[in-house]
């Protein structure tokens, strides 16, 4: 049986505890089993972490670039075989998979060039004769939290800038997605990258989480996950007075205005609603559509929803896969018989599927209140609401009603409407024509309110987590 250990100072190790890696579109399919790491583990990656750092920290732009790149360089070369672990073990599409895959590559080439323009600044004092200097330097031993929806993707967002500012990395994977973890560990540790700098370790969260969290030794947590648990670690990093950032929640708006091109509506709408099976925290999960053309779109979004196709995420022309596992598939279910008693009228999927595998029809509501549960809480599964509104304003104020602010869309025809919602929006990234979800590598990525805390992931507002800012004066 395939094993997946966790990577501590330079060696592998599956320890005392195993768990099963378990195939949500074919629950009866074993990838192999799991690490599941003890306290003791975690301390260990993180004195070995700390012990690294040091000459690691020191280490030459050139070195940086060359590890970094190699990595992101393997990445792209393998990204069939990678997509395609990751699809059977976290229930992406094959497409998305590979897509998955090409992201995490491109992002580690990124910042691999980024380790050649750490910049600093020189400016003159306001005393005569001395000189002032600016530079970046590494923060340390950065814990790193991430979450089971993108697998390669986000790890990789995380360990990039981490290893590019020259920081020591301990990555605490989702315990449901061992294999993409092991396998970009796997990579790394044939990088050159020196034992210790970075390490994987598997488990609980519940468990090993707090060990990360509260050792003095680590110096900052970022962290990816839901609400209540981002809360939770914000809480400890602050009293043991580590830097820390959260991406948490959505609930996320896409505004259908009545000159909007429908077909170029519906298509963000079922992108940014379903696809990724709704597990992505940038999904639109409310839609809501002015009077003018609700009726219209309400007919071609049931259309397109219910002509769907979910299968094995494997299997060619599937386009919605499995939800993750049988808890996330029974909240989902949950939720649906809730947004039914609050008077929603579901016009299309939203029951449980047949098969070896954790598969639901697609729910969509129509005829909903930005007061129900279904439009306040995070489902994070292929359920959306459309929801009516007046006019744009009254539309803008539903969406901005929410104590969210991750992501929100608007499509329109007008450059009006689309200057005056990117400038009013209370979300941290606007999408006009385009799905709510899906941003690119190399700009930053973050929300507001509730869903984010903290300074931005990706592209160089990245350096604002990953390092220190250093001011230095001379007097020659």
């Amino acid at each position: 049986m395939t094993t997946f250990p966790n990577y501590i100072d330079g060696q592998w190790t599956m320890g005392t505890q195993k768990v099963p890696n378990v195939n949500p579109s074919d629950t009866n399919d074993i990838l192999g089993e799991a690490a599941s790491a003890t306290a003791d583990e975690m301390n260990e990656a993180i004195e070995a972490a700390a012990k690294a750092q040091i000459a690691w920290g020191q280490s030459t732009p050139q070195q940086r670039f060359d590890i970094l790149d190699a990595i992101g360089t393997e990445i792209l070369a393998r990204k069939d075989e990678l997509g395609d672990l990751l699809s059977r073990e976290e229930g992406k599409t094959l497409p998305e998979g590979i897509g998955e895959v090409v992201r995490a590559g491109q992002i580690f080439k990124f910042f691999a060039g980024e380790a050649l323009r750490i910049a600093g600044e020189r400016v003159d004092s306001v005393r005569p004769g001395v000189d002032v200097d600016m530079r970046r330097e590494p923060l340390g031993v950065i814990g790193l939290i991430t979450p089971w929806n993108f697998p390669i993707a986000i790890p990789a967002w995380k360990v990039a800038p981490a290893l590019c500012y020259g920081n020591a990395v301990v990555l605490k994977a989702a315990e449901a997605v061992p294999g993409s973890a092991w396998a970009l560990a796997e990579i790394l540790a044939k990088s050159g990258l020196p034992d210790g700098v970075f390490n994987l370790v598997n488990g609980i969260g519940s468990e090993i989480g707090p060990v990360m969290i509260d050792h003095p030794k680590v110096a900052g947590v970022s962290f990816t996950g839901s609400v209540q648990t981002g809360r939770s670690v914000a809480q400890a990093c602050a009293k043991n007075l580590k830097k820390v950032q959260l991406e948490m929640g959505g609930k996320n708006p896409m505004v259908v205005l009545d000159d909007a091109d429908l077909d170029v509506a519906v298509g963000a709408c079922l992108n940014g609603a379903f696809f990724s099976t709704g597990q992505r925290c940038t999904a639109s999960s409310r839609l809501i559509v002015t009077e003018g053309i609700y009726d219209q779109f309400v007919a071609a979004m049931t259309k397109a929803v219910s002509e769907l196709k979910v299968g094995d995420a494997r299997d060619a022309g599937t386009q919605i896969g499995p939800v993750i596992n049988a808890r996330q598939l029974e909240k989902d279910l949950e939720y649906v018989e809730i947004a039914k008693a609050e008077g929603a009228k579901l016009v299309c999927g939203g029951d449980k599927l047949g098969g070896p595998g954790h598969f639901m029809a697609p729910a969509l509501f129509v005829d909903t209140d930005n007061s129900m549960r279904i439009n306040r809480e995070e489902v994070f599964g292929p359920v959306a609401t459309i929801i009516k509104a007046k006019d744009y304003d009254d539309a803008l104020v539903i969406a901005n009603d929410t104590e969210f602010g991750l992501s929100a869309g608007i499509c329109t025809t007008s450059l009006k409407y689309a200057s005056d919602f990117k400038a009013k929006s209370k979300a941290g990234m606007v999408m006009v024509n385009l799905p709510t979800a899906g941003v690119d590598y190399h700009v930053p990525f973050g929300g507001t309110k509730g869903s984010s805390y903290g300074s931005r992931e990706q592209g160089r507002y990245a350096a604002e987590f990953y390092s220190v800012v250093k001011t230095s004066y001379t007097q020659p």
